[in-house]
């Protein structure tokens, strides 16, 4: 009797050891990745995104007459805007034909230096 008694009152202690011996469950593990995706979300993800809807629109808002600055460095003064393209005017009669995701900014005047 005091033999079963005693198994009895051992059999919770066995059960939390063998618990604890499994280790954490699978929510556990992958609660440090779940937290590095969201620092990731909000620190590269997010901005990254409002920086590219920014510049879509200012593709849209281009109009002729404008002086733009090219992502290859090149200053111009727009003359003529298509779905795709943009034709600049680099200097007077010298015209060159460039993809409209190719404009970086709009450029408001010489720099003074």
């Amino acid at each position: 009797m005091l033999k079963i008694l005693t198994l009895l009152t051992m059999m919770p202690v066995v059960a939390l050891a063998q618990t604890a011996a499994a280790g954490p469950n699978i929510m556990e593990q992958l609660m440090p990745f779940v937290f590095i995706f969201i620092i990731f979300y909000f620190l590269l993800i997010r901005p990254q995104q409002k920086r590219q809807k920014q510049h879509q629109e200012f593709l849209m808002a281009l109009k002729k007459g404008d002086s733009v600055l090219t992502s290859a460095g090149m200053l111009g003064t727009i003359e003529g805007l298509t779905e795709k393209f943009v034709t600049l005017e680099i200097a007077q009669g010298t015209r060159v034909r460039i993809l409209r995701s190719q404009v970086a900014s709009k450029f408001d005047g010489e720099s003074k230096s």
